[in-house]
């Protein structure tokens, strides 16, 4: 029996006790009501908390009553909060996703001081994980991105990570437990739902047991990663200095060479954010001598200085300037990554092309490109229109908030703004009828 497990792998792992308070985060999807099902029957002292992210409208609605309704039968604690998500997307220039995120974890957080909650459960299960797993990998992350998802993070545990979403549903449907059904898990819109109703399927058919050998995988990859962090953890003592904000990083005395790139990637990423196509640009410049570069995550700067990496905090004036090499296939830029790819223009679509997505003449362009952050100053001429408009007049126009402000990014060809990026191209170079080959560059959110 599904309840069985569950018991025996919370008291396992030390997932939580009878004398804990758990805050359970229930959507009302079949995975989080299956858990509140859970720990209700196995005797946990339980409290639910449900957010309206007033996203789907009457779905929305629909969800929180159901919710609600539930826990009023089984005669728990019920916190509901509905939150402005597109507010807080175009006040902070977040996505949606991680808007909601932040939002609801805030949330979650404050609900146990408020009420003295212990621990937060939240229904992530073992497909989860493997998604995660499979995310990760097509977006070139390192080891640490495939060890799926973690089932406890300080006072966040994931009490389903031994079952899989067949599993639960069947329980589900055993059991009588009333659900709902998120009507965009089924749109293959969101790369999560092409890997789950795509992928997935097709290896279940190579494999009936994938779901459990890939489970056993990243619990041991999980284990290699905990196992070289201590290693780095050592590395780092004898090879790094800090002092206030600024962390050396002494490159020649890493004694393997064979490992120097693996083990600079390991620090850079793991304590200051940087991605993976950053340092291997950053190594390449330290073994050709490149002094001084700058290479950049989302809060640091990282430059070499003879034979070492200096590492701070990016300055409010610093504009991340960074240059685009033709054939480039991506960039980053604050919270974001930049994907380019060179097509012919006929294979385009140019009609409700998104704001994120940018499609300038190639013949127009003159590489390499820049990259930084917009500066007082800055104009360009808008598509579609033929004076030239200050950035800074563009962005009040369009009711940018000034921590958004703060992050935008333009690309720059000989000088000349072809992106306000994630916004508005520039007009010189739109495509025409003339155009043989195109840019097309696509912005996600990293955060």
């Amino acid at each position: 029996m599904l309840i069985d497990r569950f018991q025996e792998y919370v008291t396992q792992h030390s997932l939580f006790t009878k004398q804990d308070k758990i805050l359970l985060t229930v959507s009302g999807g079949v995975d989080s009501m299956v858990l509140m099902s859970l720990c209700v029957n196995s005797g946990y002292t339980v409290g639910i908390a449900h957010c309206n992210f007033a996203l789907r409208g009457e779905e929305s609605d629909e969800d929180e009553i159901l919710v609600q309704e539930t826990a009023r039968r089984y005669g728990i604690e019920c916190y509901n909060k509905r939150f402005d998500t597109t507010g807080e997307m175009e006040r902070t220039g977040e996505s949606m996703e991680m808007a909601a995120r932040r939002l609801r974890y805030e949330w979650f957080h404050q609900l146990c001081e408020e009420h003295g909650y212990t621990v937060i459960a939240i229904a992530h299960h073992m497909d989860d994980s493997i998604e995660t797993f499979f995310i990760n990998m097509l977006r070139g992350t390192g080891l640490r991105g495939l060890t799926g998802i973690s089932k406890q993070v300080g006072r966040i545990v994931r009490p389903l990570m031994f079952a899989t979403r067949k599993e639960i549903l069947e329980y589900a449907h055993a059991k009588h437990i009333v659900f709902r059904e998120d009507s965009s898990n089924l749109s293959t819109k969101y790369l999560r739902n092409k890997i789950r109703l795509g992928i997935i399927p097709r290896m279940r058919e190579i494999m009936p047991r994938f779901s459990f050998l890939m489970h056993r995988n990243i619990e041991r990859l999980t284990e290699a990663q905990h196992f070289i962090d201590g290693a780095i953890d050592n590395i780092f003592n004898d090879i790094a200095e800090t002092s206030g904000d600024i962390c050396t990083i002494h490159i020649d005395k890493i004694a393997d060479l064979s490992s120097r790139r693996f083990v600079i990637y390991e620090i850079l990423n793991s304590r200051f954010g940087f991605k993976g196509d950053t340092v291997d640009n950053l190594c390449k410049a330290a073994d050709m001598g490149n002094v001084g570069k700058r290479f950049y995550s989302r809060n640091y700067v990282a430059y070499i200085d003879r034979n070492d990496i200096i590492v701070t905090p990016i300055a409010e004036d610093d504009l991340c300037e960074i240059t685009i090499n033709y054939g480039q296939r991506r960039a980053y830029c604050g919270a974001s990554v930049l994907y380019f790819d060179i097509c012919d223009a006929d294979s385009l679509d140019t009609y409700h092309v998104p704001e994120n997505v940018a499609l300038l003449d190639i013949s127009k362009l003159t590489f390499p490109l820049t990259l930084r952050r917009w500066q007082e100053g800055d104009t360009f001429i808008p598509f579609g229109m033929q004076g030239r408009k200050k950035v800074s007049d563009y962005l009040i126009d369009r009711k940018v908030s000034m921590a958004e402000k703060a992050r935008q990014f333009v690309l720059l060809s000989d000088n000349e703004i072809a992106w306000v990026v994630g916004r508005r191209t520039g007009d010189d170079f739109r495509l025409t009828d003339k155009t043989d080959k195109a840019l097309r560059i696509t912005c996600e959110k990293l955060y």
